[in-house]
């Protein structure tokens, strides 16, 4: 016998992952929060609910909310730099162009700056397009209160989001330079197309080994990169899309061990983002669905 609110619930479940996801930038707490979120909502009544989909959006955005600060703790005795859970995705997240950028690497680590309330109805109001009556309901502010946070949140994302519209193609030239240092060893091609304030992001958790702070600028990061590239295998290296974008992926022995992302303006890589941790890896053996 069909269930209504499972069905509901099922329709609507790709959705609520990547509205949890983008608020956490983890997946096994987006997890967590769409566990939660159908534990309620099987004890919803749907005979008061006229539509489905805001209702089911508002109570992820609740139990999200809820894990942001449990996760905000975790982040605080985290060793080493922190980077959003990567993502294996399919095709079609890059064709949608806003959704893809919102779920890059680039883009969470940007979302990562605001506060948990600025975050939760940026990410509604922009990327979801949820009116400002809907988004109060679901952070618990006025409507006014909603339009004003929403309007200090554009513009603290406008400052530090790339410039311009991310290319996939421009990443895949950067990734093929990345590509080529490892095959031949000789760098000057990957040299020639990082910005004068690259960084590199290292993320190992404490259990795999990764740069613990940040390394800024071009000459810094060639020599953290330099030696590192001798001890990948080329063939162990592979084209992914990761969070909307091309990426590559590292294999040893059957198993991932690293996740290459790349931040690329104008042409030049202004950020390199590896991440090691082989709690933040589970999810690149299969697609994750992500809608809006």
């Amino acid at each position: 016998m069909p269930d209504p609110a499972t069905d509901a619930f099922v329709a609507h479940r790709n959705l609520l992952f990547t509205v949890a996801y983008e608020m956490l930038g983890s997946a096994a707490d987006a997890e967590d929060a769409l566990q939660e979120t159908w534990l309620r909502w099987s004890a919803v009544d749907l005979d008061g609910i006229r539509d489905q989909r805001a209702y089911l959006v508002r109570m992820v955005t609740r139990q999200a909310l809820m894990r942001v600060r449990s996760l905000g703790r975790r982040k605080e005795s985290y060793v080493g730099s922190w980077l959003p859970e990567p993502l294996l995705t399919a095709p079609d997240v890059a064709e949608d162009v806003e959704l893809a950028e919102s779920v890059s690497m680039a883009m969470l680590l940007v979302l990562e700056t605001l506060a948990p309330t600025e975050r939760a109805v940026f990410v509604l109001r922009e990327v979801f397009d949820l009116g400002y009556d809907e988004i109060a309901d679901a952070v618990d502010k006025t409507p006014a209160a909603v339009r004003q946070i929403a309007h200090r949140a554009r513009a603290h994302v406008a400052a530090r989001r790339p410039r311009g519209e991310i290319s996939p193609a421009e990443t895949r030239h950067a990734l093929a330079a990345f590509q080529r240092a490892v095959e031949t060893g000789e760098l000057q091609g990957l040299l020639d197309i990082l910005a004068p304030d690259v960084v590199l992001i290292g993320d190992g958790g404490g259990i795999a080994q990764a740069v613990l702070d940040p390394i800024v600028g071009a000459d810094a990061v060639a020599r953290v990169l330099g030696p590192g590239l001798h001890h990948i295998d080329a063939a162990s290296l592979r084209p992914a899309q990761v969070n909307g974008y091309p990426a590559l992926i590292l294999w040893r022995d059957g198993e991932v061990d690293t996740v290459l992302a790349l931040r690329v303006e104008e042409g030049l890589i202004t950020g390199f983002y590896s991440v090691r941790n082989p709690e933040k890896l589970s999810r690149l053996r299969q697609e994750t669905a992500l809608r809006r």
